[in-house]
């Protein structure tokens, strides 16, 4: 299908045309954008990759956004090939269930549920489920596990009828999802419909603050439409009816928040957390445009240390693959230019990109096993946030002088 993007002038919470271009990455392809190798070059067409800055009320945005069915109908990403991410939503519904005293058959609808991880977790502890994934043959290969899942986006129907079939949700969860809609407003009243009472909306999304910190460039891509700080969000909720009353750091994805949202006038009180993240928000300056000056620098800087790198490594006739086929890998490889002649071949755990090309490139994607096969001398880890449990799980590869490099945030060989 042919691949379509608008120019979007408006900011997506507040609606203001106060949008200032703030950084410019190169133009990539669709980060999940994998092809087969006869096909290679079908969907190669890149997108502009630019950040917007909100001078009303200081949310960040990509500035060009691309069709949404093109990005999520046919996802070739499930958290379940992620023990580490298996793992993370196991804790999390333990800690939910505890945190708001959730009860057994209490609802709990997953947006963006992909293959069912999370919702499993509540299923097993005797909770109601219910996902909603556009993604179509991921919603039915868990369906077919026993979690359903309806494959569709988030919309005013969908919420009519997830009230008519099932009733309110004491529990609406949306993880690395919120950032990825082009509709706020909709979206926000849609779980806004369908949370009880007393219901709570707990999303998670990469935190502004760790990617401008730590560096973190390549969670920029087209699937994320927004970079979220606490600020900007709180106020946007409580424009939608809801209140923003806990927000926690956690380390996912390099850093990122889990925010609780309850309706407007809840009972529950506002943890001074809220406060005191908006503070170290306003004082790294990510409220003005002159906070972003010197991201594009660092961004810069970390570019030339690792093409640097691998160009000496080559030059002493090293061989070079990659770990890891994430979508953040297709920003980094487009914005610091290392294409065919730096990395071989690319290996990932997942089978649904074993034996596909990374977008718009003639670099396979191969199963973890070829490491052993082929013997490169490095590995560059571009599936980063995992870099020490990948390290951990290739002992073998290590023992016979394998080294691995970790490109963010720090460059390291490890």
């Amino acid at each position: 299908m042919s691949v379509t993007s608008y120019r979007k002038s408006l900011c997506a919470l507040c609606g203001s045309a106060d949008l200032t271009t703030v950084l410019r990455l190169a133009p990539t392809p669709p980060a999940n954008a994998f092809e087969l190798p006869d096909k290679q070059g079908a969907t190669t067409t890149r997108f502009p990759l630019e950040l917007g800055f909100c001078g009303n009320c200081s949310h960040v945005q990509l500035l060009d956004v691309v069709d949404a069915s093109y990005l999520f109908s046919d996802y070739v990403y499930v958290s379940g090939t992620s023990p580490a991410f298996v793992a993370h939503f196991d804790r999390l519904a333990e800690h939910l269930i505890d945190e708001l005293h959730l009860t057994d058959g209490d609802l709990v609808v997953d947006i963006g549920s992909n293959d069912g991880t999370l919702l499993s977790a509540f299923k097993k502890r005797g909770h109601g489920v219910l996902g909603i994934d556009p993604a179509r043959d991921i919603a039915a290969g868990a369906t077919a596990k026993g979690i359903e899942t309806w494959p569709c986006f988030l919309s005013d129907e969908v919420a009519a009828r997830v009230l008519s079939s099932r009733g309110t949700a004491a529990l609406v969860t949306a993880n690395n999802v919120f950032a990825h809609v082009d509709d706020m407003a909709g979206f926000a009243a849609n779980v806004r419909g369908m949370l009880a009472p007393d219901g709570v909306f707990v999303f998670e999304v990469s935190y502004l603050v760790d990617v401008f910190e730590k560096c973190l460039f390549d969670t920029i891509y087209h699937e994320h439409l927004s970079y979220h700080s606490v600020k900007p969000l709180r106020t946007f909720l409580a424009s939608q009816g809801m209140d923003l009353f806990r927000v926690e750091r956690i380390d996912t994805h390099g850093g990122s928040i889990r925010c609780y949202a309850q309706l407007a006038a809840g009972s529950r009180e506002t943890d001074p957390a809220v406060a005191e993240l908006e503070k170290k928000e306003a004082e790294l300056g990510l409220y003005s445009v002159k906070g972003f000056s010197e991201f594009g620098e660092r961004i810069d800087t970390l570019r030339d240390e690792l093409r640097n790198l691998l160009t000496e490594l080559k030059g002493q006739g090293c061989t070079i693959a990659g770990y890891g086929a994430p979508a953040k890998a297709t920003t980094l490889l487009y914005h610091f230019g290392l294409n065919e002649g730096f990395l071989e071949y690319v290996v990932d755990d997942s089978p649904l990109k074993q034996g596909l090309m990374l977008p718009g490139t003639t670099i396979p994607v191969m199963s973890s096993d070829e490491i052993y096969k082929r013997r490169p001398d490095y590995l560059v880890v571009l599936a980063w946030n995992f870099a020490r449990n990948i390290i951990d799980q290739h002992p073998q590869y290590r023992a016979a002088g394998g080294r691995f490099i970790v490109p963010v945030p720090n460059l390291e060989i490890l």
